[in-house]
């Protein structure tokens, strides 16, 4: 489960996303992401379980409408899931919905 710390934080098993720094940590270890890359796991964590369309990751982060090029955002959760997942063809965290899209998984229980 997800504990948001005055909207700054969020905390998951192994993962802390510092929203106000935007700062991702997994483990004590600060993970470089780019700001595309951040937005879109800001997102889906801060929305765990519900199911995102590419076409909806795409409107929200890039506040534009979907231009119909479904790879950008497919490799944009690849480079995530090879940032922050031990095994990125298992990924734990940003779970695939076949058919649908992406969620972040909502089992994931808080360190705090």
């Amino acid at each position: 489960m997800i504990k948001e710390n005055f909207c700054t934080k969020l905390v998951f098993e192994g993962m802390e996303i510092d929203v106000s720094r935007r700062i991702l940590y997994r483990g004590k270890k600060e993970v470089k992401v780019t700001s595309v890359e951040f937005q879109i796991l800001h997102l889906l964590a801060r929305n765990p379980g519900r199911v995102f369309s590419k076409e909806q990751i795409y409107d929200i982060v890039w506040k534009e409408p979907y231009s119909g090029d479904h790879n950008i955002v497919m490799s944009h959760i690849r480079n995530i899931r090879k940032k922050i997942e031990d095994d990125p063809s298992k990924p734990m965290y940003i779970q695939t919905v076949w058919g649908v899209g992406y969620r972040f998984n909502k089992n994931l229980s808080s360190d705090l």
